[in-house]
């Protein structure tokens, strides 16, 4: 069987790893992926938002099935041009990316379907916002209606950094098109939690829960990034939280879908704010999360593949999704200077005794050398019985991966750990 993953970051390689185990597999495209993905898969240089490119590969290389891994494919309707020539995928159609794709359309639909969310307004003026925020709580956050590689989304703590969240997304277009519209929302507090879900269209079957570590710098100081870090489960998502956030959350989401003629089948990423109102959604993703998934797909027990066909196919079961019951902890290593500027271009060393555990992000292969070629170069994750153990493993493992300016947080999971304890 071929299959062909589209992408070429952490998240992907953690995709193909996890596809590998299926013996059924003989051969995995990545287009692009990496330098680094190229030791697990057959690297294809054409782009992931291709469209045309990689319809015409699958079709000629006979590919079997197609897994659209990024938001900007799914979103400009890969999956749709793939299935017009008889290519089965995992990811959601065109109308149904628009979950992510647009966030005023995901805002209006929780407040159609009354599905817990922040209190928001959206504009598609910049004075006329500019007016709203003179007058709106504070802080609050600025979000780019469409996407912005995740850095769409500004928390304002004063006015001034709400005016200039504002100017700099509708007036100086910082995002392109994405700024045309913006969501101006109340800022909620509490503990996060990523929760990634299998869905066909009719049933959903969350993942193991993650957190996530957004900020560039130790303490959770410095820039937003893409993600610094994760661990598995997310300590605060009890299994009371778990079944208020299907009833109040995720079926409705699944549901409101279906009734706006969207249904979406993939995986329904669950950003969530845990209130002291209850759960409420911070964001929806059309696609597995980066580097929620360094962490969640190491502990999937089940066959990856088969999961994803029966999505496919709309035959999806509770059954089918087995997670180990382990801790896994992910520390991403980046370029010194990440997310802002950055140096590129030094050899990264991996040992082989580590190698299994490592996802390759931001990385190219030059006359035989794996050199960084991004600003979040690759994570490593580990298993272990505990939380603690893991975090542990990780740690060791990064201290024998290098490369010329690695930089890494050094208290991921920690915040995890002190919710074990309370």
């Amino acid at each position: 069987m071929k299959v062909m993953v589209v992408g070429g970051g952490g998240r992907e390689h953690a995709i193909i790893k996890k596809l590998k185990e299926n013996k059924t597999i003989e051969t995995i495209y990545a287009l692009p992926g990496n330098g680094g993905i190229a030791k697990d898969a057959e690297c294809v240089a054409i782009a992931a938002t291709d469209l045309e490119k990689i319809t015409a590969f699958a079709k000629e290389n006979a590919v079997d099935y197609a897994v659209v891994a990024p938001d900007d494919p799914l979103v400009a309707g890969l999956v749709d041009e793939l299935n017009a020539v008889g290519i089965p995928c995992f990811g959601p159609d065109k109308k149904a990316a628009i979950i992510e794709g647009s966030k005023v359309f995901s805002k209006d639909l929780m407040k159609k379907y009354k599905i817990p969310t922040a209190q928001y307004e959206t504009f598609d003026n910049a004075e006329e916002a500019l007016r709203y925020i003179e007058t709106s709580e504070i802080p609050v956050v600025v979000k780019a209606d469409g996407l912005a590689l995740g850095k769409g989304v500004i928390i304002a703590q004063t006015r001034e950094e709400a005016r200039d969240a504002v100017k700099s997304i509708m007036e100086d277009k910082k995002f392109g098109k994405s700024g045309d519209k913006i969501v101006v929302e109340e800022f909620l507090t509490g503990p996060e939690v990523s929760v990634l879900s299998f869905t066909d269209g009719k049933k959903v079957v969350p993942m193991i829960s993650s957190m996530d570590h957004k900020r560039a710098k130790d303490n959770d100081e410095g820039l937003n990034t893409g993600g610094m870090g994760t661990v598995a489960p997310n300590p605060y998502y009890t299994e009371e939280v778990a079944k208020e956030c299907m009833e109040t959350i995720f079926l409705p989401t699944i549901e409101a879908m279906n009734k706006e003629g969207r249904t979406f089948k993939g995986c329904l990423y669950f950003g969530l704010m845990l209130t002291e109102k209850g759960p409420k959604v911070i964001e929806y993703n059309c696609r597995f999360g980066d580097p929620e998934t360094q962490v969640v797909l190491p502990l999937l027990d089940s066959d990856l593949l088969t999961i994803m066909q029966a999505v496919t196919k709309e035959e999806l079961t509770e059954e089918m999704v087995q997670f180990s019951s382990k801790s896994a902890a992910c520390v991403i290593m980046a370029s010194d200077g990440y997310p802002a500027s950055y140096e590129k271009g030094y050899e990264i060393t991996i040992p082989e005794e580590v190698a299994d555990n490592v996802y390759v992000a931001g990385a190219k292969l030059e006359d035989g050398k794996l050199l960084t070629s991004g600003g979040r170069v690759l994570g490593v994750t580990a298993v272990a019985d505990d939380l603690k153990s893991a975090l542990k493993e990780a740690y060791e493992m990064v201290d024998k991966v290098s490369f010329g300016n690695a930089y890494y947080r050094h208290d991921i999971g920690q915040r995890a750990l002190k919710a074990l304890e309370d």
